[in-house]
């Protein structure tokens, strides 16, 4: 088994039926930059960038001083990693951030003082009243009041909201309960190591290595991802709360989530029993998802029709089935979304802001 299989798309994984083809048309093109461009999201940017054709000027190429000297591909060049550094980012119209939470902070804001817009993917800016905190198809609106800094959410909420905004619209939301069930590529490429180890060690009947989580991943569920607050939720469980406020809107929304790490590469996946102000209907339902731009119904269940991560790892939409009501809530639907969380819910939402800002006419500067 091949270290990190699944995480990085090969050439031969770009196949136009993973990628929508309606790419925006634009008579200018940008300067670029990637923050992490070394690491898994940084990655999935690169790949994007050319698969969805955006007009990139220049692309730099940033990471830590460790990789700095490196070299990546990109338009059938090879482009060497710089560091990044506050000086790094003059010149550029746009940057993307595709690293922790601890780097935006101390860059993005120098970033914005040389005229660079920043789309960042970590939690830094998220909560931050004056920082947007977008997904295209939900609340582009909210680009125009950005002042250099636009965050995106975070993996689980980007994929349980594609599900769940067009059922909000049809019939008005008023609580959600998110169980998710989260692949390791979330964690990190170490992650996904760990999982193939201990897969191989299962096999040779040898002890299996422990690293990166607090339990064996391999046949096993871990419900915890991020710290534990007083309250008793992990950082993860109140980010899908705050975020899902944030973006819809709605800052008395009734949210509740247990966030669960599984022994799957690459996708996550959201069970959803929502609660809504006016009747629904299954068939209501289903229409507002066939509808929405950033989802797709897969919901026969009679053929064994239903999402599956391993069905919606590396595509753009993320499929939503298992439409029903809900036997606990009144005007209550439950629901299965799965979508991957390295392009929804990272690299593909940056991407998506961007080419929206373009479509809405907005300058890509800070």
């Amino acid at each position: 088994m091949t270290r990190g299989v699944g995480l990085i798309p090969s050439a031969a994984h770009l196949s136009l039926n993973r990628f929508n083809t309606s790419f925006i048309v634009s008579n200018k093109s940008y300067r670029v930059g990637i923050v992490g461009a070394t690491g898994a999201v940084g990655q999935e940017l690169i790949a994007l960038l050319q698969a969805h054709a955006f007009p990139v000027a220049e692309l730099r190429p940033l990471a830590s001083a460790r990789s700095a000297g490196k070299t990546i591909d990109f338009g059938g060049k090879k482009i060497t990693v710089q560091e990044a550094t506050p000086e790094a980012f003059a010149g550029l119209d746009l940057a993307f951030f595709a690293a922790g939470g601890s780097v935006t902070k101390a860059l993005a804001p120098e970033a914005v003082k040389r005229g660079c817009l920043c789309i960042d993917k970590s939690s830094a800016f998220r909560a931050d009243p004056l920082v947007p905190l977008v997904i295209p198809e939900i609340n582009a609106h909210a680009l125009r009041t950005h002042q250099g800094i636009v965050a995106s959410p975070n993996c689980s909420t980007s994929v349980a909201l594609m599900a769940l905004y067009p059922l909000h619209l049809a019939f008005g939301l008023k609580r959600v309960v998110f169980a998710t069930y989260q692949s390791v590529s979330g964690t990190g490429a170490d992650a996904i190591v760990e999982l193939e180890q201990q897969t191989q060690a299962y096999v040779a009947k040898q002890p299996m290595p422990r690293e990166v989580y607090p339990y064996q991943i391999f046949q096993n569920l871990i419900p915890h991802i991020d710290s534990f607050g007083a309250d008793g939720y992990t950082g993860e469980e109140s980010k899908m709360r705050t975020e899902s406020r944030k973006i819809l809107e709605m800052p008395d929304l009734k949210v509740s989530a247990t966030c669960i790490r599984v022994p799957v590469v690459r996708a996550h996946s959201v069970a959803i029993n929502a609660e809504f102000a006016r009747p629904v209907s299954v068939a209501a339902a289903r229409q507002a998802i066939a509808a929405f731009s950033g989802a797709e119904l897969i919901d026969e269940t009679a053929k064994n029709g239903y999402p599956t991560p391993l069905a919606y790892s590396r595509k753009e939409k993320c499929g939503v089935g298992r439409i029903r009501l809900d036997t606990a809530f009144d005007n209550g639907l439950a629901l299965w979304v799965c979508g991957d969380n390295l392009w929804k819910g990272a690299a593909l939402n940056a991407l998506q802001t961007a080419e929206k800002m373009i479509e809405l006419g907005l300058p890509l500067k800070a």
